[in-house]
């Protein structure tokens, strides 16, 4: 990579991809229901974390590496799958390649732009994500799709968008790209010559469409389309999680709990993981930060699955605390696709050497030689920091 071109750290990798995007595209990256409290709370809520570090006795090699549901990683950071990558022409396809680079699961969204078979030739360990939209037999043809193309596991997340409004207003977002709706963007386009030449060297326009979603001989509907009939869709039951996991047939991770006794339930319904999320600031504005919900939940099923975390981590630390609260990995959203943007599959690359070396210095400084000695003791943990929701906090403590 470039010198001018690295960037070492995902702020930087955030303030590129905001001069190098037009504005409409880096809203939707940056968007957040309402006020956007959740979104910095999930950030804020690291940063009030503190660790303990050793002075002697560090060891000269650190062992990063974990398994998540079966499947190795070099480092307990996963792509989190998100929809359609417009930030880049290779999208999704270029993330998967730097994930296998840096031997990191690639988490593939059913609103991606780009299918799941190419994903998966790009990154065989790839866990398909689903959504609970549609009906059963077409969530069966999905899963059947994604298992044929080689995925190793299903996400099935259910947090996603109860509240639609933003107080700063959403970003304009086309339904389909036309002469006319290419004329009406120009404004906001022609300002960010990196990104148009970008997507004029491919010869092609932002792909608005979800190929993973096209029925069997018919047409991929649009983002909205998709978005439409998820709406339209009666919302799951935990006998529809237990169906959905027994028609997957294989390792099955449940995404966005935050409280114990959906946590709970979760178990009962036989998924293999959860992970502990609230859509990364796109659920109920104002839910609690993750990384505080995240011990109550740990300390609960963390015994009979594997509990992961999403929302809110920048920084290798972020990681090296989620994982000392009981955390087995955590899943990266916003920071790769800032690293997309500001310098294709290199800077998603660049992004998972920054996660590396963060987690590593934390391992080093705690006086550790593996990621897997990691434990609250590590840290410091302010008064009243941690949450229990949905339990008594005497039944869940370790």
């Amino acid at each position: 990579m470039a010198r001018n071109a690295w960037f070492e750290s995902v702020a930087e990798a955030q303030r590129r991809a905001k001069r190098r995007l037009p504005g409409t595209v880096y809203g939707a990256l940056v968007a957040g229901s309402e006020r956007g409290r959740t979104i910095d709370a999930n950030i804020a809520a690291f940063a009030e974390l503190g660790f303990a570090p050793k002075v002697v006795g560090h060891h000269a090699e650190r062992d990063l590496s974990t398994t998540v549901l079966g499947v190795p990683t070099a480092l307990p950071v996963l792509i989190s799958p998100t929809g359609v990558q417009a930030v880049d022409p290779d999208g999704e396809v270029a993330v998967a390649r730097a994930a296998a680079e840096r031997g990191v699961i690639m988490g593939l969204s059913s609103f991606a732009s780009k299918p799941v078979e190419e994903v998966v030739a790009a990154q065989p360990d790839t866990f398909y994500q689903l959504y609970w939209s549609g009906t059963r037999d077409t969530m069966v043809q999905r899963m059947d799709r994604a298992r044929q193309a080689g995925a190793k596991a299903l996400i099935v997340t259910l947090d996603w968008s109860f509240s639609h409004g933003r107080d700063w207003g959403s970003p304009a977002i086309p339904d389909r790209l036309d002469l006319k709706t290419v004329l009406r963007f120009a404004p906001d386009v022609l300002p960010h010559p990196g990104w148009l030449w970008k997507y004029a060297r491919s010869g092609r326009l932002p792909d608005l469409t979800v190929p993973n979603l096209r029925p069997s001989g018919g047409r991929a509907p649009t983002f909205f389309g998709a978005y439409g009939e998820w709406m339209q869709t009666t919302p799951p039951t935990w006998d529809d999680v237990k169906w959905l996991r027994e028609e997957w047939g294989g390792p099955f991770l449940l995404k966005g709990v935050t409280r114990v006794d959906d946590a709970r339930r979760a178990v009962d319904a036989g998924v293999s993981a959860l992970s502990v999320s609230n859509h990364g600031g796109n659920n109920l504005d104002t839910t609690p930060a993750v990384i505080r919900v995240l011990p109550s939940i740990a300390a609960a099923v963390g015994d009979q699955i594997e509990v992961l975390l999403d929302g809110g981590v920048r920084r290798g630390g972020d990681v090296a605390k989620a994982l000392a609260l009981g955390a087995r990995a955590v899943l990266i959203g916003r920071a790769y696709l800032w690293g997309l943007a500001a310098n294709g599959q290199a800077g998603v690359a660049n992004v998972l050497d920054i996660m590396r070396g963060g987690l590593d210095s934390a391992v080093l400084g705690l006086g550790h030689a593996s990621v897997h000695e990691l434990s609250r003791d590590d840290l410091v943990i302010p008064p009243g920091f941690e949450l229990t929701l949905g339990a008594d906090p005497a039944a869940v403590r370790p």
